[in-house]
């Protein structure tokens, strides 16, 4: 019985055997993995951004100053009756949804990383916090809140959080900016690599061009051939060098972790941001054929 014959669609130029194809591909693997490494780092400070979008400009801090006084139950009893007062106070104003003041474990907790460990806090004058939480569409002008205040409870001051939060937003701009900058940096230098290696390939493959041409063969045609094969580089590259970034992101976040009550800690990746940083090796695969496909036809205009 005869063998079923299979029709294949045969590639003239053999580009498989490039020495050039390690060499790209060793390229796009790495960029691959710092495209990873810095975009993760992007996802992360907009997740904290985020984070201090629902967590602190939607809140309110009030402070209650401890009373000095040599009796210190005295002293104790009095701090917390102008808590009260303030308390009064703040669930009286419209816009302010929550008050809680925070109890005497969580304010230890709170004062503990800055005293260490061997300070006794019971022997010392704690001020008094009270975490207030504002309605999203609250019209609350903060200046009056903080006069009203002050004559509802003397003892108490108001932080609304924005002076320092707005420096803050400040860094992480900067950090998403240089960050972006490396992006276009790695999108640059590998379209580049893909741009050398082609020409070179180019180079090499000049007679079988040249034949391929008096044989019929159209530019796009030559330039689809290498679109296939640079494409396919650019996705095995990238799936190397994914394959080396997920490690080290969850490294760097387990060293994030590590950082009690730190901002840093606060960064996570969502689902979204995981399925983002999955598709680059797709991502560089797609570099790569476009880059390929115009250089290929905007060199041979210029050699032939």
């Amino acid at each position: 019985m005869p063998k079923p014959m299979y029709i294949t669609r045969k590639q003239e130029l053999p580009l498989k055997g490039d020495n050039t194809s390690l060499f790209l591909q060793v390229i796009i693997s790495i960029a691959v993995f710092i495209f990873a490494i810095t975009l993760s780092g992007v996802l992360s400070i907009n997740s904290i951004l985020e984070n201090w979008n629902q967590s602190i400009l939607g809140s309110l801090t009030v402070q209650i100053m401890p009373i000095n006084d040599s009796n210190p139950e005295k002293a104790a009893a009095e701090t917390l009756a102008y808590q009260d007062k303030a308390v009064e106070f703040l669930q009286n104003v419209k816009g302010i949804t929550k008050v809680t003041p925070l109890n005497d474990e969580q304010l230890k907790n709170l004062i503990q990383p800055w005293l260490g460990d061997g300070v006794n806090i019971d022997n010392l004058p704690i001020p008094r916090i009270i975490d207030v939480k504002i309605s999203p569409d609250a019209d609350i002008n903060f200046i009056k809140l903080a006069q009203e205040l002050a004559i509802a409870s003397p003892q108490a001051s108001l932080d609304n959080h924005k002076l320092w939060l707005s420096k803050l937003i400040q860094f992480a701009d900067g950090l998403k900016l240089i960050a972006t900058t490396v992006l276009l940096l790695v999108i640059a230098i590998s379209a580049g690599a893909i741009f050398y290696t082609t020409q070179m390939s180019l180079g090499l493959h000049r007679n079988i061009i040249e034949i391929l041409h008096i044989m019929g063969a159209k530019d796009a045609y030559i330039a689809q051939q290498y679109a296939k094969r640079m494409g396919f580089l650019g996705l095995i590259g990238g799936v190397c060098g994914l394959l080396f970034s997920i490690p080290t992101i969850f490294f760097i976040g387990s060293l994030a972790t590590q950082i009690e009550g730190g901002i840093i800690s606060e960064a996570n990746l969502s689902i979204l941001d995981w399925i983002t940083i999955m598709i680059l090796p797709f991502f560089a695969m797609g570099i790569s054929m476009y880059t390929a496909y115009y250089t290929v036809k905007r060199t041979l205009q210029k050699m032939l």
